[in-house]
């Protein structure tokens, strides 16, 4: 058996003080296994996300990887792989990119986050323009700061931009860094509803891989340690009664910071527990891989570090059926409130909803009856974390206003899960309301 197992080239990455408990590691493997079959199936796009989660396990499918690789690289190139200037105009063979739209930030930051977690490390002329869009895209994100107070994009995109240039170990300007840490000095991370953990992880993170960087003055430095220290208070203040840090898919990022800056005592050792007792609330392939990186003791900073020996691949996909839908139908009460200002009314929908047992939020906004005369309507986008809410009843969420669409219970509390992921019960109460964050 082992002699049909190729060695391949693998990374070997630091020693990991901080990982799951060895009492855990056979739940860990099967939440490994789970991800790279739901990274397999057919019709997926490539995210990068997912990639590095894969790339950083204990565990791999190293010709999975490789086809995984070859597909994002198919993907990113075609938008990435051209000077600004020529991407500008058609070209045969490439996808022409509007530089006119909102830049994407994060998601070209975790592509390069991949492609330097690769082994071996691909063609460095691979990564030349892309590392070029990225500086680019953090100049026009921090354009829009000068008309709304914040980044284009948002702040948890635009720090993991920082953080994966200096993954790269590219020097990152002082003015870019002090954006951010003018940021994280007046608390302009918080979200409307108090949390904003997962963007004061990102951030901590920048601070913590630019700290380590040579180029970076002693001053500098001093400002990035102390940001780090303020960072990880705040997350311990964050921390639940149950262990979780902000809600259960915040707090791999949370446990990021604590690994990273090798400080896992009583915090993360709590954090720890409560993401083992939660393993069953990660069902996208994008939320697990974020897991799984805390499960196995590694951070985004694990990347600089990487270097590549060889490896055997051990790791086998696990393929879930889809849940089944019950028999019986549940009536759940949709209510969409709009108390923005442009709002028409308040209240834009209240009504019963009928739709099968086991169905997913999602599904329910689809079997939504018409109110009156009027049918009910919703539009969705596509994201690495499956599909985004952008409209409902005609009133569309508007990034650059600092606008979303916030899924909440009867007693007003987030439901911390996205559309696809959520599954009310009968009885439940919904909210769709138009927030900002």
């Amino acid at each position: 058996m082992w002699l049909l197992l190729a060695l391949l080239q693998a990374a070997v990455l630091p020693a990991r003080p901080c990982e799951a408990p060895a009492e855990a590691a056979v739940a860990v493997r099967a939440f490994a296994a789970r991800l790279l079959g739901l990274a397999m199936e057919s019709g997926q796009d490539a995210d990068p996300g997912i990639y590095v989660g894969l790339r950083l396990g204990n565990e791999h499918d190293l010709s999975m990887e490789q086809r995984y690789l070859q597909n994002m690289q198919d993907t990113f190139q075609g938008l990435y792989g051209r000077s600004l200037h020529a991407a500008s105009r058609p070209s045969h063979g490439h996808q022409h990119h509007d530089t006119d739209s909102v830049p994407e930030t994060g998601r070209l930051a975790l592509y390069l986050l991949g492609l330097r977690a690769t082994c071996p490390p691909p063609d460095p002329t691979t990564q030349r323009f892309p590392v070029t869009w990225l500086k680019y895209y953090l100049e026009k994100d921090w354009a829009g700061s000068r008309h709304h107070g914040h980044p284009l994009t948002s702040y948890y995109q635009y720090s993991l931009g920082v953080l994966a240039l200096c993954v790269h170990h590219k020097r990152v300007r002082e003015e870019v860094i002090q954006r951010l840490l003018v940021a994280e000095q007046h608390r302009r991370f918080r979200h409307v509803d108090g949390n904003a953990v997962d963007t004061e992880a990102v951030a901590a993170l920048a601070f913590a891989c630019l700290e380590k960087e040579k180029h970076i003055g002693a001053r500098l430095a001093a400002e990035l340690q102390a940001a780090v220290h303020r960072a990880k208070a705040r997350l311990v203040e964050s921390q639940r009664a149950d262990g979780l840090i902000g809600n259960v898919f915040s707090t791999p990022l949370a446990m990021q910071v604590f690994i990273a800056t090798n400080t896992c005592r009583t915090a993360y050792g709590r954090a720890m527990a409560a993401l083992l007792r939660h393993l069953d609330s990660f069902t996208s392939a994008a939320t697990m891989a974020q897991a799984l990186l805390a499960l196995n003791g590694r951070s985004y900073l694990s990347i600089a570090s990487m270097q590549c020996q060889e490896e055997l691949g051990t790791l086998t996909p696990i393929f879930l059926e889809p849940m089944p839908l019950g028999p019986h139908n549940m009536t759940v009460r949709l209510v969409v409130e709009c108390p923005v200002p442009g709002c028409p009314q308040q209240l834009l929908y209240d009504s019963l909803v009928s739709a099968p047992a086991g169905a997913s939020l999602l599904d329910l906004l689809r079997a939504a009856p018409p109110q009156g005369s009027k049918n009910f309507t919703f539009e969705t986008q596509d994201t690495t974390y499956g599909p985004f809410l952008t409209s409902v009843q005609g009133m569309a969420a508007r990034p650059k206003e600092r606008h979303y669409w916030q899924l909440l219970s009867r007693l007003g509390t987030s439901l911390h899960m996205g559309v696809a992921d959520y599954r009310p019960k009968d009885g439940n109460t919904v909210i769709l309301r138009l927030s900002e964050w």
